[in-house]
């Protein structure tokens, strides 16, 4: 008697010990992680008084021009939910990848004004205003929430390092006077914090990238 008692006991234990493992997967499932430093180790968090604690880490200002030649600061994306990446125009490797698949966000939230992309000439010394125009042209960019940014060189690969963690496998032993050239495509939501990072030369994290920018939209409306 006491045998079966106990044994009805330990599967009701069993039980419930499953139940809340499903409930926090499904948990960390529907709410994106937080990226506060560069190893992007993820961390889980849904209160938002525990973000403000924990998650210090945000994207810093800066002012660049983009293919229009308009001056683009931190204010574009205020309060805004934005993906960014690192590009060059003569780029022949895997730049035409990633802009292919970044026209693949463009055309899923085209009419969104709340989704912005940037895309930072790694190579502002030949990316002028005049080639990120054509660039842009030649690569169906047509989103007016989409920018081609050029501008100081430092400033770009200090932004990259430092605010999205651009090379984050080098570390900050690099110095603004060393090529940076990353496949990482990343997702910042509206205080611009990183919630996602992605090779943008694979399909199928750029899916993955749309899906997750679907969930932040219901997140934090």
């Amino acid at each position: 008697m006491y045998r079966i008692v106990f044994l009805r006991n330990s599967v009701w234990a069993l039980l419930l010990l499953v139940a809340c493992t499903n409930n926090k997967v499904q948990e960390q499932s529907t709410h994106l992680p937080y990226y506060n430093e560069p190893n992007f180790t993820p961390i889980f968090i849904s209160n938002t008084q525990s973000v403000n604690d924990s998650i210090t880490h945000q994207i810093g200002n800066f002012s660049f021009t983009n293919q229009h030649g308009k001056t683009i600061t931190q204010e574009k994306i205020n309060n805004k939910i934005h993906v960014a990446n690192f590009i060059f125009t003569t780029c022949g490797s895997i730049c035409p990848t990633m802009t292919k698949h970044m026209k693949l966000v463009q055309d899923a939230f085209e009419k969104d004004t709340n989704i912005v992309q940037l895309s930072y000439s790694v190579t502002p010394w030949i990316d002028n205003v005049a080639k990120l125009k054509t660039y842009a042209t030649n690569n169906a960019i047509k989103s007016a929430n989409w920018h081609l940014l050029t501008g100081n060189k430092a400033a770009i690969y200090t932004l990259a390092r430092t605010s999205y963690f651009a090379e984050e496998d080098l570390g900050f032993t690099k110095d603004s006077t060393e090529f940076l050239h990353t496949e990482h495509i990343l997702l910042i939501d509206k205080t611009k914090r990183i919630r996602g990072i992605y090779n943008g030369t694979l399909q199928l994290e750029i899916e993955q990238l749309i899906k997750d920018i679907h969930t932040l939209i219901k997140q934090e409306n």
